[in-house]
């Protein structure tokens, strides 16, 4: 069976998008989606960048879950639209990040690591004054960070996200280079219950694998990891659903036989 839903996609309610959300609910009903989830941007004490304001990067919910229930009710039939949120994690946000996840009634959450240590990887300067290891295992130990501290979403969004970013990407980057951090992390994942995503982002960023990498994802399945969404990060309508078969067939390659789905913060499975 084909994956039909998208659990990673950003409209115009995303800073970095200017999508409108209809534009992207008709183009997911015309590639074969059942079902999408909106998880627009919501990063607290976003650093100031050379290119864009801090506030670029906070979500207007109320006016986001407004257009997206009227959305719900007029393409009702055609797909499921479902309500969610990428919250980005930092160790110090973790009271306000409580507060407003609390204050919504998501049906999914995606917890994801766009700001390490007061920089986003997605600048050059992250990467200045030491190898790429060095700023990769930064990365990574952030994560556990993270999830130490909060435990309040679904799954892990694009793990490895650095390395979209990295001087050689993910050419000189393996699975067993972090494995110590790695494992930490999956087992703390395990351990609150929480999932993974894969996502297909990557893979449109010219990076050989998705995020996180194939490594990862059979990893977390041995150790009895389930949870696994489906991401395309689509910003355009034309990226809605990007190679999810060939994601498919890693999910199914790592050991895997469902895929899932959210709803008012509850997994569904889905055969793959």
């Amino acid at each position: 069976m084909a994956i039909t839903a998208d659990y990673h996609m950003h409209s115009s309610y995303s800073g970095d998008s200017d999508s409108p959300m209809e534009d992207m609910i008709r183009q997911a009903i015309r590639s074969g989606m059942k079902q999408i989830c909106f998880t627009e941007h919501q990063d607290f004490d976003y650093p100031p960048a050379p290119d864009m304001p801090s506030e670029f990067w906070l979500v207007n919910t109320d006016a986001y879950l407004y257009d997206l229930v009227r959305l719900q009710a007029r393409y009702a039939g055609q797909i499921e639209i479902r309500f969610g949120i990428e919250l980005g994690l930092q160790p110090h946000l973790m009271k306000e990040l409580a507060r407003y996840a609390g204050a919504y009634d998501f049906d999914f959450i995606i917890g994801s690591s766009h700001v390490c240590h007061g920089q986003d990887p997605y600048y050059p300067a992250f990467f200045e004054g030491r190898s790429e290891e060095e700023a990769y295992r930064e990365y990574f130990t952030s994560i556990l960070e993270n999830i130490k501290k909060f435990k309040n979403f679904d799954v892990y969004g694009h793990l490895d996200y650095v390395v979209r970013y990295g001087p050689n990407k993910d050419n000189e980057y393996t699975y067993d280079k972090y494995k110590d951090i790695f494992d930490a992390i999956l087992e703390l994942l395990l351990e609150h219950e929480k999932g993974l995503e894969i996502n297909t982002g990557g893979l449109k960023r010219g990076l050989r694998e998705t995020n996180p990498c194939i490594a990862i994802l059979r990893r977390y399945r041995r150790m009895g990891g389930e949870i696994i969404t489906v991401g395309s990060d689509a910003h355009v309508p034309q990226d809605i659903g990007y190679e999810f078969k060939k994601a498919a067939e890693i999910l199914k390659a790592c050991g895997f036989s469902y895929y899932t789905t959210f709803q008012h913060r509850l997994p569904e499975y889905h055969k793959l």
